[in-house]
């Protein structure tokens, strides 16, 4: 299997990939996207303008219900898609409309790779609520988190790293961008991960709240006289980072800490969130080996990680204030106890890895 296109569909956007192997040798993003069929027949046309031959696509499917693995694409997965797509209307949707269009212009084998899968086999304590047993059931609530493929992909490269197996680390992986998620990954496995049943819960972000006292939704309902879905948009377009300082950017935040007492506010509340968070983990997983920062906040903005790290001391954690500035790989001390690293994230190539794993096993 030499050629494999990795499609990420948006609700106006298609993003693509083809990998030779691990490869990439076409990549590009359409925007505005109105119809999918003629969308993905311009890729096509570009593949063929290359004289490149597939021989399978994968495709990012944020929700996957009950997967906790990828899955071959075929019209009775086609239907599963469907059914659960109101778990993610934003992203599901659009993602099976992709894929029939792809399942009706190419005759080759299709995968689809779940953000959800990765976290999927989280303990039961983990992934419960607190809420009656039968309603969870009935309409399938549950802890199911996201960024799968990029947690999966940065810890298998924290391992590598280091130079020890995963199946004897204990790894916190933080992908912070304008999606933020942090995952608690024992032994390779995922074992907490605090966004939940949807992308809302968890760490402050860019334009989402987080984790708030549910019952601020009814208080707001009454007092702002707002319907569910305006404040579903409220607490998903026009909270976070943007509501608390009116910037989504942490660079503009950062250039704004002595001048501006809410982005000052802002920086403060995001970091304080991730340090519980990394500490809970900590302790859920009785030791970490290493803290793993990606995505565009967790890559670049070395004053967040000084920020956080300082907090944990008491795990004999030490970090290199100079390669931490630079934005090393490795930001630790000589001397620390936890490893500390710096590792962009490569979801498109995971999704790649993930499509041939499964092909090659089924074949």
């Amino acid at each position: 299997m030499e050629h494999v296109l990795i499609l990420n569909i948006g609700s106006s956007s298609i993003k693509y990939e083809v990998f030779k192997h691990e490869i990439v040798v076409l990549k590009g993003l359409i925007e505005r996207v109105k119809d999918y069929e003629k969308g993905i027949k311009q890729i096509i046309e570009l593949i063929d303008k290359q004289g490149i031959r597939l021989d399978a696509i994968g495709h990012r499917v944020v929700h996957g219900g009950n997967h906790s693995e990828p899955a071959i694409i075929d019209k009775e997965k086609i239907k599963e898609l469907e059914e659960i797509s109101e778990l993610a209307p934003l992203h599901n949707i659009p993602q099976v409309k992709g894929i029939k269009t792809c399942m009706k212009l190419f005759n080759i084998p299709q995968v689809a790779i779940f953000d959800t899968a990765f976290h999927h086999l989280i303990p039961e304590k983990a992934h419960t609520y607190a809420i009656p047993k039968e309603i969870a059931k009935k309409h399938k609530i549950r802890r199911y988190g996201f960024h799968g493929p990029s947690h999966k992909y940065v810890s298998h490269e924290a391992a590598k790293i280091i130079g020890k197996p995963i199946e004897k680390l204990k790894i916190i992986t933080c992908h912070l961008g304008n999606g933020c998620s942090i995952a608690a990954i024992k032994h390779g496995r995922s074992v907490d991960t605090s966004m939940g049943f949807t992308p809302l819960e968890g760490l402050v972000m860019g334009t989402r709240c987080g984790d708030i006292d549910p019952a601020i939704i009814p208080f707001l309902e009454h007092k702002e006289k707002l319907d569910y879905k305006k404040i579903e948009e409220l607490l998903n377009k026009k909270s976070g980072l943007l509501g608390m300082s009116g910037k989504t950017d942490m660079r503009d935040i950062h250039t704004s800490l002595d001048t501006d007492t809410n982005a000052k506010l802002a920086h403060e509340v995001f970091c304080y969130r991730l340090t519980k968070y990394i500490g809970a983990y900590a302790a859920a997983m009785n030791g970490v080996d290493a803290i793993v920062f990606t995505g565009g906040i967790g890559e670049h903005a070395y004053w967040v990680r000084e920020e956080i790290l300082r907090n944990f001391e008491h795990l004999k954690l030490r970090v290199n204030a100079k390669a931490n500035r630079e934005n090393k790989t490795k930001i630790h001390g000589f001397t620390s106890r936890v490893k500390v690293l710096v590792i962009p994230t490569n979801e498109e190539l995971m999704l790649a890895r993930e499509t041939r794993r499964l092909l090659n096993k089924s074949n």
